[in-house]
């Protein structure tokens, strides 16, 4: 938990220019770089690569977190001293800044013969170089207990989380036990007896002396800090059994404890001893290249050993390491000669001391006072200034431009999924002059979820959908997209029959076509055999950008339309929305206060992968009229609707769920590119307040949930059977509009 003091270091600035330097080119990808862990030291080479990327190399990121806590600050932040979103770094906003696929899983293993990882929620992934930065972990899973009722300080992340959670509960007398009394758990021992000062802190070291290894000087500073603090130290105490509300001793003393925290050892992650790599105590034994036994594999940071030069572990080296690690990683991919990392003998330990004050040692001369603390804060913020906020990325206009083209070209990022749909006026302008279909089986052609066609015993729908990608993981694109076509097959209650594919690929090298094309129709075809639908053949074709599309057809004997609403239906929808504006934001990298984007993404990217076929079962038996929410928002598909059915509508805005952090970034002026045609197309048809909330009417939705005006009779118990469907309003009578109720 010390913090890591980079003296000397700075991550150079970028600029406009070294940002647009490769912009224009559009480069096959060759090789695939791929980083393990978003520890700091890959942190901050994805921050530099993003300044001067190697043209030909994708750079992917794998972490289980969307979001990473800067050690150094954590202290504060158990203290009360910051907020979370203050001390976490935003894995998502980086890997958008570096141009990087980012990949929410946990590497649970590689396979160095076809230099591929494996993942704990997906398929293995394959990798040409690449590099493990996963910090350690200080779990104590051969004690009693401890994984069902304790908690480790390290991953730091889930431990922060835990925290808080713990201080929800604001108990009277809340007691914490921390075991081992190293200079970490020292430092939050005394954060949590400031964040808490009613409670009874009893911190735990199974050796003789605490703070082992600590100049005399700092060591008594701290011991006195202890003192002050009237936390108890208990040495020679070696806990034997955790319970839910005691931790147990050798000697069979029993200490109540309503949490519980671990911060003895440096246990490295199990995986690592299964790699065939050269290890010391099970971390990875690095060069001073910080290669590691095989050359195709690097590491930084904690889990690393230096083996030319063995150090504590400490964020500082990481940090240190950084610059040196993004040179040899080009360099290797480059074929050219690595550099040495030549790691400093001793560094600048600033202990936190609860309230805001902190102890210095180094060379063995102790410090004491608050203008530590105020020094440590100035560094804290200013190192994580470096991801708060990120130089624009523009196209440059041509010179000379022709009139009219300075007027389409936005600021605004043209958004992906759903949000890259033609407005809804603009397109039925275009279908206006379509001729009707002649054909004796077509029920209805434009206008519905899909297309109805006559067929023996009822009738087939069809329909087809394709997305500008959102996110630079294909196969997680390829779900998405895959659960967005089948929507509309749902909506009119329909079982999906057959899909046919239709992909774009970026340009890549042939291999890793071929190996981008396999992992998109393996998981599409997952979920469209889940589905109960099978792919029956496609086309593919290479362009600027990976887009997806599918042609799905379904069976049913009667098709649900948007026709049917009656006054006093109840309107049931089954998402929340928002995603169009969070995933705007992501791609606008914003930053609005009090508020981790890469969650908020992350929770986005998760509701958009979850297919609407169990819900329309439920749903199509009573369902008078059913659509799902998707690129014309909620308020453009509800009015489709209406107008179909000639009704009019009441919202309660109070029951309208939305994704978190919609909200927020709403109000802070986010929006999909697609929301002002959206909000253009329903002028004079919406009365209510103008809020965030009314602006999220508008927002596109991919992957959205289903729309269904339901009797009034059975709408409880239809919500009673759908897990996060919500009751949002009813239908009512009168000629087609909205009403947003407070």
């Amino acid at each position: 938990m010390v913090f890591p003091v980079a003296q000397g270091y700075q991550v150079p600035q970028a600029t406009e220019s070294a940002m647009q330097a490769d912009f224009p080119a559009n480069f096959p990808i060759v090789k695939d770089l791929v980083l393990v862990g978003g520890g700091h030291a890959h942190a901050l080479v994805m921050r530099m690569w993003a300044m001067k990327p190697l043209s030909g190399v994708r750079l992917t990121l794998i972490n289980p977190d969307p979001a990473a806590p800067y050690t150094g600050m954590l202290p504060g932040l158990i203290a009360g001293h910051y907020t979370r979103d203050e001390i976490m770094i935003d894995l998502v906003r980086l890997a958008r800044f570096a141009g990087a696929r980012l990949i929410l899983d946990r590497v649970t293993g590689l396979d160095r013969e076809t230099r591929r990882l494996h993942l704990a929620d997906r398929p293995p992934l394959g990798y040409d170089l690449c590099s493990i930065d996963i910090g350690i972990t200080s779990d104590l899973p051969d004690l009693p207990g401890f994984t069902q009722y304790a908690h480790a300080a390290k991953p730091l992340g889930d431990f922060a989380t835990q925290w808080q959670a713990f201080v929800a509960r604001t108990l009277p007398a809340p007691q914490v036990t921390v075991i081992g009394a190293g200079v970490g758990g020292v430092e939050l021992a005394l954060a949590c007896k400031h964040r808490l000062p009613g409670a009874k802190v009893t911190l735990l070291e199974q050796g003789p002396t605490a703070l082992p290894g600590l100049g005399r000087g700092a060591r008594n500073a701290l011991l006195a800090h202890l003192a002050r603090a009237d936390i108890t130290l208990l040495t020679d105490a070696k806990p034997t059994a955790i319970t839910p509300d005691a931790v147990t001793l050798t000697n069979g003393t029993q200490l109540q404890s309503d949490f519980t925290l671990s911060v003895v050892g440096s246990r490295p992650h199990a995986w690592l001893g299964e790699t065939g790599l050269s290890l010391h105590n099970g971390f990875l034994t690095v060069s001073d290249s910080l290669q590691t036994s095989d050359p195709a594999i690097f590491a930084a940071g904690d889990c690393a050993h230096l083996g030319f030069a063995p150090r504590p572990k400490a964020g500082v080296y990481a940090v240190r390491a950084a610059p040196i690690l993004l040179h040899n990683l080009r360099a290797a991919l480059l074929e050219q000669p690595l550099k040495a990392f030549k790691p400093q003998r001793d560094y600048l330990k600033l202990i936190s001391t609860g309230h805001k004050a902190a102890v210095a040692d180094k060379w063995g001369l102790p410090l004491d006072g608050a203008w530590l603390w105020r020094w440590k804060d100035r560094i804290d913020r200013k190192f994580m200034a470096k991801f708060a906020s990120y130089p624009p990325m523009h196209q440059p206009l041509p010179n000379p431009a022709i009139p009219g083209l300075r007027d389409l070209i936005d600021d605004k990022p043209l958004c992906g999924g759903c949000g890259a749909k033609l407005g809804a006026s603009d397109l039925a302008t275009a279908l206006v002059a379509l001729p009707k279909p002649q054909r004796a089986e077509v029920i209805s052609g434009p206008g519905d979820d899909a297309a109805i066609l006559r067929v023996p015993g009822g009738v087939q729908v069809i329909t087809t959908d394709h997305l500008r990608s959102l996110t630079n993981d294909p196969r997680l694109m390829a779900r998405i997209a895959a659960v967005h076509a089948l929507g509309d097959i749902w909506a009119m209650g329909a079982a999906p029959q057959i899909a046919l594919a239709q992909i774009t690929l970026p340009r890549l090298s042939p291999e890793k076509a071929a190996t981008m094309l396999a992992e998109i129709m393996a998981e599409a075809a997952e979920v469209f055999r889940t589905a109960g639908a099978d792919i029956v053949g496609g086309h593919t074709a290479i362009g600027p950008e990976l887009t997806i599309g599918f042609t799905v057809t379904g069976l049913a004997q009667r098709a649900i339309t948007k026709s049917g609403a009656k006054p006093g239906d109840r309107l049931i929808l089954t998402k929340p929305i928002g995603s169009g504006t969070i995933m705007a934001a992501e791609m606008a990298m914003a930053q609005i206060p009090g508020l981790i984007l890469g969650e908020a993404v992350a929770v986005a990217l998760h509701q958009m992968s979850q297919p609407n076929g169990p819900v329309a079962a439920i749903l199509a038996p009573h369902a008078h009229a059913m659509t799902d929410v998707t690129g014309f928002g909620l308020a453009g598909h509800l009015l489709e609707i209406l107008d179909a059915s000639n009704t009019a509508a009441l919202l309660h805005s109070d029951a309208i769920p939305t994704l978190p952090g919609a909200l927020a970034l709403a109000a802070a002026g986010q929006a999909s590119s697609l929301a002002p045609a959206n909000r253009a197309a329903t002028i004079g048809r919406i009365t209510g307040p103008e809020t965030a909330l009314k602006a999220l009417l508008y927002d596109p939705q991919t992957a959205g949930g289903l729309l269904a005006a339901v009797p009034p009779d059975i709408a409880e118990t239809l919500l009673s059977s759908i897990p996060g469907a919500v009751l949002i309003g009813e239908i009512t009578a009168g000629p087609p509009r909205i009403t947003l109720a407070d």
